[in-house]
């Protein structure tokens, strides 16, 4: 079917507004923690962790650009310079100490100045100051359960929940923390190895059984926060969710008295109270 010229420019100012709709619903998605339609950079860092992993990401972006525009201008110029054409006669230079100097400093200053900043945010990441609450996150065949030692000792399960929204990333219980607090997360695995991993926080951490892995985050926003497990760990990988809610400390305080008695029924927490009744 042939359209008009006024039809074609109606259709495509059509898929330009589309665009510009799903490019700033995909920019709404990135800002409440969750990954968003043709997005190209990291998600919006909600952790100082996750700010200073999107500020290395930056700069080494811009260094490797400048790199590879200078080497391409390089090759440009020798291409036009000294072709058999335009330099018929070639050079009998052989050396040239001040190049070879340059060419032997210069990448160590950029490796320097790329190690710097790495260790540091290495240190930062695996250096865990004192926590405000503790929580650990033990990676099970296809789900996570989430245990609170410091608020009552009870623990939870969260299975993928069909039903919810983002799809494949709602979860029928959301671990859920304060905002503006230091959060520890203990990893385990409760039959292969699994991975922690939230994006916005900038944490990504095996859970592997047997052997107990730490993490932490400081949340600065309040919202949802979505990861997945990022460990290949089965059948049913892909739908292995996380799901961290943060909330007001007062907010926060009204969960945990609800979980309490929520979750009072738990198996874990009955067995948790049976051994600690022998002992």
């Amino acid at each position: 079917m042939k359209m008009s010229k006024g039809q074609i420019g109606r259709r495509l100012l059509g898929l330009a507004v589309a665009g510009t709709a799903w490019g700033a619903c995909g920019s709404a998605f990135a800002e409440l923690g969750q990954p968003a339609p043709w997005e190209y950079k990291l998600q919006e860092a909600a952790s100082p962790v996750m700010e200073n992993i999107t500020w290395f990401h930056n700069f080494l972006t811009v260094l490797i650009t400048v790199i590879t525009v200078f080497v391409l201008a390089l090759l440009v110029m020798v291409v036009v310079k000294f072709n058999a054409k335009a330099n018929p006669v070639p050079s009998r230079t052989t050396h040239n100490t001040l190049i070879e100097v340059a060419w032997t400093l210069v990448p160590v200053l950029i490796l320097v100045g790329i190690a710097v900043p790495s260790f540091r945010l290495l240190f930062l990441e695996l250096d865990i100051p004192k926590a405000d609450l503790t929580i650990k996150a033990t990676g099970k065949q296809w789900y996570w359960s989430y245990a609170y030692p410091d608020n009552g000792k009870f623990e939870f399960d969260s299975l993928m929940a069909q039903d919810k929204q983002p799809r494949l990333l709602g979860v029928d219980n959301e671990m859920v923390v304060p905002v503006n607090k230091i959060v520890r997360v203990l990893t385990v695995g409760a039959d292969v190895i699994h991975s922690f991993a939230v994006p916005a926080f900038g944490i990504k951490i095996d859970a592997i059984p047997g052997r107990l892995n730490e993490t932490w985050f400081k949340a600065t926003k309040t919202g949802m926060f979505y990861g997945q497990c990022s460990e290949l760990c089965g059948k049913d990988h892909a739908f292995m969710p996380i799901a961290v809610k943060v909330v007001t400390d007062q907010e926060f305080a009204a969960w945990v008295e609800d979980a309490k008695k929520k979750f009072a029924s738990n198996p874990a927490n009955s067995f948790a109270s049976i051994g600690a009744a022998a002992q």
